[in-house]
């Protein structure tokens, strides 16, 4: 992009200004020694065209809706719709939860985010004695097609998007969403969503897996190939770096690893049989937001490009709408704090505005008081407003990518990559992710930076306001702060007594064996879990059928 003669007169330039900054800098030191991003690498003092010298417009940045959409994933971005406003919500059961979706879609949400508590999450029903304690918690109860059925009442399936944070018991919930649709004459090619199932990252940073990654891997291809030929506007996967993010990861890791996965992915869906040139079109990503305004721009450019040059390169797809990474964007539940906690409004700003100036295709924007405990509707109505306020008041969606051709932000963007694909590379050597996680190689990267991370705010070095600075007295215990009550388990337990007393049981004995057959064989298990959901078949029962053939995993323990 740039002469060399004029490159040779700004290095010039260049000369003269450090030689002027390091006479002001012995009269005012500059607050660290050094500057660094939260992946490690100097923060520069300046950036001019020198760290772009090789920056190739066409190559490197190019149009936004044509390879290698650093620039964005449609041709006009913003300015013909707004991302989609989707806020996380889901606790205690399907009946308060239902209400709170009709709230979010009056104050003006676009989409649904469904949160599911952890016995569902981990396929146990909310009488099984692994859920004591757990049901409704951090999520909504779902045992059963009815409790489905009360969460999706008075929702038209047909014009409304669903996300579903849901993993190992992905196919049983989507099965569950198929069956609802249908009772309200919608059919499963109009359903347009997400369901997470990413398992890899479950491994690697949250946890909620079931069964081992070889059989988990056979369900999401199941999953894959199902979606392709009968769920057109669905995302059957959303891959997840989001949770890679918040379990420690810097911005190059949550890339490198959230990529990895995807890679992992592709492979097992050729493998299967499947055509990335036509699955490849519903993959979606899903990043964290967090507070490094200018690392997390890059950090999304970057990977988009990265994907992009993945697809085409390395898998030889042909098809641009299978290059594409799109993305939804949380922003940061880790970087949330107890203290001051209404200061989260201004991070929780600060990371909507990196992930639109971003390129988010979708943004959910957490409450302020989710370090206390679940959002009131006074705090997701300020979140959701945060997002409104950006989209209409602000006019950073008014023209795509404002940043590019910043010199700061193109090199952080090419740092991003170039170290994103040193550890793509390192765990193609390995043998793939599924080899890394069994190593344990990924989970011991991600701990180490995190451990790194907490030791620079406990030393003072990273600044939390309101934590490690900046404190003042308060009384926590005056804030309002929504509780789930604590009689929901029983309630949950008697409702699901009542529905084990008047379905068939034969036919869910009989549903069941089939599921059973089909994981022993290599039948595609959606139609299976279909039929067993429609018959009432609970969320635990299906998953012990799937325990049975597949068994569970254990964790590897690192040392």
């Amino acid at each position: 992009m740039f002469e060399k003669e004029k490159l040779e007169k700004i290095k010039q330039g260049m000369e003269k200004y450090q030689q002027n900054v390091e006479k002001v800098v012995q009269k005012f030191p500059e607050r660290k020694e050094k500057f660094t991003s939260t992946s490690g690498y100097e923060i520069k003092r300046l950036y001019t065209p020198l760290d772009i010298p090789d920056l190739d417009y066409e190559k490197d940045l190019g149009f936004p809706g044509m390879f290698p959409y650093t620039r964005g994933v449609q041709p006009t971005m913003y300015r013909a719709r707004f991302w989609t406003m989707r806020q996380y919500a889901g606790f205690g059961t399907a009946e308060e939860s239902n209400k709170r979706y009709k709230y979010l879609l009056e104050q003006g949400q676009m989409g649904l985010s469904v949160a599911f508590d952890l016995p569902t999450q981990i396929g146990y029903d909310s009488d099984d004695p692994m859920a004591e304690g757990e049901v409704g918690k951090v999520g909504v109860a779902i045992d059963s097609l009815e409790d489905m059925e009360v969460l999706f009442d008075g929702i038209p399936l047909d014009k409304v998007s669903t996300s579903m944070t849901i993993n190992s018991t992905a196919a049983i919930l989507l099965a569950m969403y198929i069956a609802v649709a249908e009772k309200q004459g919608v059919p499963m090619e109009k359903l347009s969503g997400t369901i997470q199932n990413d398992i890899l990252k479950e491994y690697i940073a949250r946890g909620t897996y079931i069964f081992p990654p070889q059989p988990s891997m056979r369900i999401i291809t199941d999953i894959f190939d199902f979606c392709s030929k009968n769920m057109p506007k669905w995302n059957p996967i959303s891959i997840s770096g989001y949770h890679i993010r918040e379990a420690g990861a810097t911005a190059v890791q949550e890339v490198a690893f959230t990529l990895a996965d995807a890679i992992a992915y592709v492979e097992a869906a050729i493998k299967a049989g499947l055509d990335p040139n036509v699955f490849g079109q519903r993959l979606s990503f899903f990043f964290a937001a967090h507070n490094n305004f200018l690392e997390e721009i890059a950090k999304f450019r970057a990977a988009r490009r990265l994907w992009a040059k993945i697809m085409k390169e390395r898998f030889n797809v042909t098809n641009p709408k299978a290059m594409l990474l799109r993305f939804h964007t949380q922003t940061g539940g880790s970087t949330l704090t107890a203290q001051q906690p209404m200061n989260n409004i201004v991070r929780v700003t600060i990371q909507a505005l990196a992930a639109v100036l971003g390129g988010t295709q979708s943004l959910h924007t957490n409450s302020y008081d989710e370090a206390l405990g679940l959002p009131t509707e006074e705090s997701v109505r300020i979140a959701l407003r945060t997002q409104q306020i950006i989209a209409y008041e602000s006019g950073v969606a008014d023209t795509i990518d404002p940043l590019a051709g910043s010199y700061a932000i193109e090199a952080m963007t090419s740092e991003i990559e170039k170290r994103a694909m040193e550890y793509i590379e390192k765990i193609d050597q390995m043998g793939g992710m599924v080899k890394a996680i069994e190593m344990g190689y990924i989970q011991k990267e991600i701990h180490e930076s995190a451990y790194k991370s907490q030791l620079a705010i406990e030393n003072g070095e990273d600044i939390i306001v309101g934590v490690n600075k900046f404190q003042i007295e308060e009384d926590l215990s005056q804030k309002e702060v929504l509780k789930v009550d604590p009689e929901l388990e029983e309630k949950q337990k008697q409702k699901l007594k009542k529905l084990k007393e008047k379905r068939d049981n034969e036919k869910v004995k009989k549903v069941l064996n089939n599921v059973k057959k089909a994981a022993s064989s290599d039948e595609n298990l959606m139609p299976y879990i279909l039929e067993a959901v429609k018959a009432y078949a609970t969320v635990g029962e299906i998953s012990n059928a799937l325990r049975e053939v597949f068994g569970e995993y254990t964790e590897t323990i690192i040392i």
